[in-house]
């Protein structure tokens, strides 16, 4: 293994968020293979699958075999891997890539209800963190992930054996929540909304307006949660050179303007006195009307909007904004339409919507921006809202707006407040993270039924390689609260073997998995401008793919990187058509493919660039 060079790209490192994710596999041992020297061990052959292993969301890649001299060459200057079946093949050539990847399949693991629950607060390892075994309970000071063996050779060198499981209920005395979750419609009414006449009028034949679809979609959303969601509670807030909050009932609609939509705490505390709706079944026609009633004219008031909606969401965690627009935000509060010259002002909207992203997870509350192709919203920062808190960016067109929604809509979030650990020992170093060292956290924050993150890790060349055919263990914890707001830790433990044959590697690749990685980790580069290097990470990983593919000899691998290298094509044929600020296409295309899983991986991504073929 080569140590990590200075400017290795970090995939994970955000100004506002680390949440690169990636996915793993399922049920298998795999094994890590790491570089032990310069003398060639063969490893053992893979064990059968052992009772204790658990489900694929902790699953652990065997690790890349690759050498300071090798790494140094272009991807131009690296030859093709010999045949599988000639000599001196794969099992002792050095594999392009890091195949050393653990899924955490967030979904599974925070709807499952097999665990038993402790209550109360696990023991844990004070210098690390980790949750210990019945092994450690006296040994707080240090433990197996974090000890020194050098300085404490008396410790145990062997990982705890085998497979654990444990949830914990850590604060057993926290009330419940029973209010139900919101859904805000956070619409846009300027008088770009109708100036887009001759544009759709050309391209679908149709003579509406564009607020029309919007009207139109809003609706039919109504209706149909009316008739399959009826408790659902659901509220409106429109926006152009005013900001409304649409009543219901006895409770009086409410608009602000002037100097009320600049003033961040006022917008909060009008929020705060925001009264939640009744369910859809009592006020379904009093919306619809005033949905139908909706008029365009005057400014985009859009950043006060954004923040007086996420603001009136807060109060139930698991609630969600959709935010529907066609324009740049053009108001004091968020501008966008500022040109590029003007640093000062650009960058007050830049942590503006930073800001107000991380406020939107801590409350957690999910964010979703659809805006209208053909129009210019600056999704690039627009988009951060829905990065940080896990909805979606989509440019669509007026007649799928719909349709959009309601996938929005019945993406449901199950878990908020999610953060999640990986612990690893120190022979090992977490890669792509912001931490260098053995421990990796990421802030997921809002977590829907598909949510999937991955962690890469190789050797730690400032520590020896453990042995081929040794064991070490990860240990995955996972804190969030249910949508009841009582907060759970999730703990699991798993022992896994060490090998430096690279057939073994070869062998046990699932490539869905690294595929997965490779799309979630070179799109979370190119949103921040890496271009190059996200190109970089893409192709070391296609060659890795592309050589099991050649060991593995598999239809079915050949025809599931086919599929994939179609939705990677922005990346590696067409990076260079990128530019800063990122148009709103490829805004939308790569926020989506940072948030990708394996479900939505296969299948070739909506969101087009100019000049991409399908």
């Amino acid at each position: 293994m080569k140590p990590a060079a200075n400017n290795e790209p970090d995939s994970n490192e955000q100004n506002w968020n680390p949440d690169w994710s990636c996915s793993m596999a399922h049920g298998r041992v795999v094994h890590v293979k790491l570089e032990s020297g310069s003398a060639q061990i063969t490893a053992p052959p893979l064990p059968p699958k052992p009772s204790f292993m658990g489900p694929e969301y902790l699953t652990v890649l065997p690790a890349s075999i690759s050498s300071p001299q090798s790494s140094q060459k272009s991807l131009s200057e690296q030859t093709d891997p010999p045949s599988p079946t000639s000599k001196g093949s794969a099992d002792k050539a050095i594999l392009p890539g890091n195949p050393n990847v653990v899924l955490v399949s967030l979904g599974k693991i925070l709807s499952e209800q097999k665990v038993q629950t402790t209550k109360g607060k696990p023991t844990s390892c004070t210098q690390c963190g980790s949750v210990l075994d019945s092994a450690y309970d006296n040994m707080v000071n240090t433990c197996y992930f974090c000890q020194d063996l050098d300085n404490h050779p008396s410790l145990p060198q062997e990982p705890p054996a085998g497979y654990h499981d444990n949830l914990f209920l850590l604060n057993p005395d926290e009330k419940p929540l029973s209010a139900e979750a919101l859904l805000l419609f956070c619409i846009d009414v300027s008088g770009s909304m109708s100036m887009t006449f001759q544009f759709y009028a050309f391209v679908y034949n149709n003579d509406k307006y564009c607020y029309k679809f919007v009207q139109e979609a809003v609706f039919q959303c109504v209706q149909r949660l009316s008739d399959q969601r009826p408790d659902t509670k659901v509220a409106l807030i429109t926006f152009n050179d005013q900001v409304t909050v649409h009543g219901y009932g006895s409770f009086p609609s409410r608009c602000l303007r002037g100097a009320e939509l600049t003033d961040r705490e006022y917008l909060k505390a009008v929020a705060g006195r925001f009264s939640s709706p009744p369910p859809l079944s009592q006020t379904k026609d009093d919306l619809q009307r005033q949905v139908m009633g909706l008029s365009e004219s005057g400014t985009t008031a859009l950043g006060p909007a954004a923040l007086l909606a996420i603001a009136a969401a807060s109060r139930q965690p698991g609630s969600k904004v959709i935010i529907c627009t066609d324009g740049k935000a053009n108001t004091e509060l968020g501008n966008l339409e500022v040109e590029d010259n003007d640093a000062r002002t650009l960058l007050s909207s830049t942590i503006f919507y930073q800001e107000l992203g991380d406020y939107a997870a801590n409350e957690g509350v999910t964010v979703s921006v659809l805006s209208i192709e053909g129009t210019d919203c600056r999704l690039d920062e627009l988009g951060r809202l829905a990065d940080r808190t896990g909805g979606t960016v989509v440019v669509t067109s007026p007649n799928k707006l719909h349709h959009e929604f309601d996938q929005i809509i019945d993406n449901r979030t199950i878990a908020t407040h999610c953060t999640v650990t990986l612990l690893l020992p120190r022979s090992l170093r977490m890669k792509g993270e912001r931490e260098a060292g053995h421990k990796g956290s990421r802030d997921v924050g809002n977590v829907d039924p598909d949510t999937e993150i991955t962690f890469q890790f190789e050797h730690n060349m400032q520590v020896a390689a453990p042995a081929p055919g040794s064991h070490v263990s990860i240990q995955l914890q996972v804190r969030y609260r249910q949508r009841n707001g009582q907060t759970m830790l999730r703990v699991i433990s798993s022992e896994r073997t060490v090998t430096d044959d690279g057939a073994t590697v070869l062998s046990s690749l699932l490539l869905a998995i690294i595929q997965l990685n490779s799309s979630q980790a070179s799109a979370a580069l190119a949103v921040r401008g890496r271009f190059l290097d996200a190109r970089r990470e893409g192709e070391l990983q296609r060659q890795l793919i592309e050589r099991a593919i050649e060991h593995n000899r598999s239809v079915d691998d050949k025809h599931t990187y086919q599929q994939w290298v179609k939705t990677m094509e922005p990346i590696y044929k067409n990076i260079f058509h990128f530019t800063r600020p990122l148009t709103d296409a490829g805004a939308a295309l790569l926020y989506t493919m940072k948030h990708c899983n394996r479900k939505s991986i296969s299948l070739k991504n909506k969101q087009k660039l100019p000049g991409v073929q399908p």
